[in-house]
C-alpha cells in the first residue's frame, strides 16, 4: 500500500519592520529656533509614523547646544547609548552639521554605528552612512562643515572685537561680575555683594593675606554668588578685576579653536581694549592700583610676604639639587600608618614631593632636630642659634639623602655629610609594642580579611587566631583558624563551620549572620583550645567548649592501593641508591661520635 504524506503551505513570514529614530538639533535658544526644533520633531515623528515598514523609535533633540562637540549634547549621548542596547536600526537627520560639526567626532560616530550595524541618512546631501561612497562623502562635507563653523566664528569675533573698539560696556557679552547685575545693556551694582567686595580689599589693605580673608569668610558662613565657600582663586579674581573700578578692559582671554573652545589667558597675543567709565564702580582706581602694587611686592617677597604662613630661619634658605625647588615644613607622626601611636615630629622635605609626589626626585626628607644639630656642627657652636645661621648661612642645597652643600655669606662652601638614622630611632621598643598591639586591633584590608579577623583570641599569649584554608579528599575546602604562636600551639585548631554553629548557638540565631556577629560580638577568647569565652560589646560574656576533633574521610580501598602505587613507583633505583648513602653516612658519623665520647 503506497504512503501518502501531506505537504502544508508555506506560510509566507512577514518581512520585520525597522526601528527608525531621527535626530534633531538647533545651537540657540531663540524662541524662531525653538519653533523650528518643534517643526523638526514633527515632520520627523509623521514621516517616521506613516512609513509601514518602519517602527517608530523616538526624535532625540538638543536645544541651544554646539554641534563643535558630541559629548556637550546630552539627547545625542542618550541616542547613542539607546543603539547600542539595540533599541535603533537607521536614525535620520536634516544634515551633516546638524548631526555633527567636527569632522573628527562625526566619523567616529558614523564608524561606530556602521560596527553596530545602524544606518545612518542624512536628507540634505542625500547620503547613506552604509553606502560604498558614503564615508568618503561624509569627510569632504563634513570638513566644509567644520570650516564654516571656523568661518562663523571669525565673523562674530571680528563682530566683538569692532564692538570693543568703539568702547561699548556688552562687547564682551553680559559676562558675569560678582558684585554687579545686568540690566537690559547696563551693569548695576548689587549692594550686598559690593559690601563683600569692598571688605575684601579692605581687609588686604589692612595686611591681611588671602587665606586669613578665606578663613573669616568661611567663620562667618559668607558664601559665593554659587553658595559656595569662599577660596583663595576666587579672592584673587576679586583683587585683580579692574571691573571694580568703573572701568573695563576687553579681550582678557580669547577662544584660540573654535572646535574645542578651549579659552586661554591673552599674554600679549592679541590686542586688549580698555575702555573707562561704562559702569558704577564699586572701589576707586586709587585702592585697584595700590592694591595691585602691594601684590607685586608681595609676590617679590615670596612666602615671606604671606603673614599666613609659618616661617622660620630655614624657610626659602634649604633648596633641592636635583630639581631646584625649596624644601618645605610640615608635620607627621612617628608611624604613617599608624597615626595615633606616635609623637609629632617637623621634618623638611622638597616641594616637588608635597605637591606633586614625584618618585624621580630623591633628596629625601630631613628631621627639623637633626637640621639644628648638623647645622650646629657645620657652625662650629655647641647649640643651634636662629641668629647665627641667618647672619653666617646663605643657603643649603640638598643634591642627595645624606648630604648638604653650604653656602656661607662670605663666599665660601663647605660639603657635608650626615647619616639619616630617623627611622631607627623612632621605632623604640615602646613604639614596638603599641604598633603590635595597634595591628591585633586593625586589620589590613585584603580579600581574605572576615569577619573572624582580630576577633578570636588566645588567653596565653594574646595573640590572634589566623585563618587557614584545607582542601579535602572530596574536593571542598574547610576554613580553621589558629593562634599565631605556632611555636607553643602547634597543629590545634578552631573549624569554622563548627565555631559558626556554636556562635548561632550562644546568639540564638538559626543561621551565621555577619553583621549581628560583629555588632554583638566584642571578641572571642580561647583557652587550651577546649574553652571559648565570648565577650560582647555590652560588657556581658558567655561561655562554652569547644570539642576538638579532627574530622576527615575514610580512605577507600581503591585510594589505598592508588596511595601504595604511587610510593612504590617514587623509589626509582637512583632514589633507593642515594637513600642508601645517606643512611651509611649518618650510622658512621654515630659511630664516630659514640667513640668520642
Amino acid at each position: 500500500m503506497p504512503k501518502i504524506t501531506k505537504i502544508e503551505p508555506k506560510i509566507k513570514a512577514l518581512p520585520q519592520r525597522k526601528k527608525v529614530a531621527a535626530y534633531a538639533r538647533v545651537s540657540m535658544e531663540t524662541e524662531r529656533l525653538h519653533h523650528s526644533l518643534s517643526a523638526q520633531v514633527s515632520y520627523y515623528s509623521e514621516l517616521i509614523q506613516k512609513n509601514p515598514e518602519w517602527q517608530y523609535a523616538g526624535v532625540y533633540a538638543d536645544e541651544g547646544i554646539t554641534g563643535t562637540s558630541t559629548m556637550k549634547r546630552p539627547e545625542f549621548q542618550r541616542m547613542l547609548a539607546d543603539c547600542e542596547a539595540g533599541k535603533i536600526d537607521i536614525i535620520l537627520t536634516k544634515s551633516i552639521s546638524r548631526f555633527a560639526r567636527n569632522t573628527v567626532d562625526l566619523l567616529e560616530t558614523v564608524r561606530h554605528l556602521k560596527e553596530l550595524g545602524i544606518e545612518v541618512r542624512f536628507e540634505k546631501e542625500h547620503i547613506n552612512s552604509l553606502s560604498g561612497d558614503g564615508e568618503v562623502m561624509l569627510t569632504l562635507l563634513a570638513s566644509f562643515a567644520q570650516s564654516e563653523t571656523e568661518s562663523i566664528s571669525n565673523n562674530v569675533k571680528w563682530g566683538i572685537r569692532k564692538r570693543m573698539q568703539a568702547g561699548l560696556p556688552y562687547a564682551n557679552g553680559h559676562m558675569n561680575v560678582y558684585g554687579y547685575r545686568w540690566e537690559s545693556d547696563e551693569m548695576v551694582i548689587v549692594p550686598e555683594e559690593a559690601a563683600i567686595v569692598r571688605r575684601i580689599y579692605q581687609n588686604f589693605l589692612d595686611g591681611k593675606s588671602r587665606q586669613e580673608t578665606e578663613k573669616e569668610f568661611a567663620a562667618e558662613g559668607i558664601k559665593t554668588r554659587a553658595g559656595a565657600p569662599w577660596v583663595d582663586s576666587n579672592l584673587k579674581v576679586i583683587l585683580t578685576n579692574v571691573t571694580y573700578t568703573g572701568n573695563m578692559l576687553y579681550q582678557k582671554e580669547y577662544i584660540a579653536d573654535p572646535i574645542t573652545k578651549k579659552v586661554k589667558k591673552n599674554r600679549g597675543e592679541l590686542p586688549q581694549y580698555y575702555v573707562e567709565n561704562t559702569h558704577p564702580a564699586i572701589i576707586s582706581k586709587e585702592t585697584f592700583d595700590y592694591v595691585q602694587a602691594e601684590m607685586a611686592r608681595r609676590r617679590e617677597l615670596g612666602c615671606f610676604g604671606n603673614k599666613a604662613l609659618t616661617l622660620n630661619c630655614f624657610s626659602t634658605k634649604i633648596k633641592c639639587g636635583q630639581c631646584g625647588r625649596s624644601f618645605v615644613r610640615s608635620t607627621r607622626r612617628n608611624r604613617a600608618k599608624m597615626s595615633r601611636l606616635g609623637e609629632k615630629y617637623t621634618f623638611w622635605a622638597c616641594t616637588s614631593h608635597k605637591k606633586t609626589n614625584c618618585s624621580s626626585c630623591s633628596s629625601g626628607t630631613i628631621r627639623e632636630s637633626v637640621l639644628k644639630e648638623e647645622c650646629a656642627k657645620v657652625l662650629g657652636i655647641p647649640e643651634f642659634d636662629e641668629d647665627i645661621f641667618s647672619e653666617r648661612v646663605e643657603r643649603i642645597t640638598v643634591p642627595e639623602s645624606g648630604t648638604m652643600i653650604f653656602e656661607f655669606t662670605d663666599g665660601t662652601t663647605l660639603e657635608h655629610h650626615w647619616y639619616r638614622n630617623a627611622k631607627k630611632e623612632s621605632w623604640t621598643e615602646e613604639n614596638r609594642k603599641r604598633a603590635s598591639q595597634y595591628r591585633r586591633r586593625h586589620p589590613v584590608t585584603r580579600d581574605d580579611i572576615t569577619c573572624f579577623t582580630t576577633k578570636i583570641r588566645c588567653e596565653e599569649c594574646g595573640c590572634n587566631y589566623r585563618k587557614q584554608t584545607c582542601v579535602m579528599a572530596d574536593g571542598h575546602q574547610n576554613a580553621y583558624w589558629k593562634c599565631a604562636d605556632k611555636k607553643n600551639h602547634p597543629g590545634k585548631s578552631l573549624r569554622e563551620d563548627h565555631l559558626k554553629e556554636i556562635i548561632n548557638e550562644v546568639l540564638g540565631l538559626d543561621e551565621f549572620d555577619e553583621q549581628v556577629f560583629l555588632e554583638r560580638i566584642d571578641h572571642i577568647s580561647v583557652r587550651n583550645l577546649t574553652h571559648l569565652t565570648f565577650h560582647f560589646t555590652d560588657g556581658s560574656t558567655a561561655e562554652r567548649d569547644y570539642e576538638y576533633s579532627k574530622e576527615g574521610v575514610p580512605w577507600t580501598d581503591e585510594r589505598r592501593e592508588k596511595q601504595t602505587e604511587a610510593i612504590r613507583d617514587s623509589f626509582t633505583p637512583e632514589r633507593r641508591k642515594k637513600i642508601s648513602e645517606n643512611m651509611k653516612r649518618i650510622r658512621s658519623e654515630k659511630h664516630w661520635s659514640s667513640k668520642r665520647k
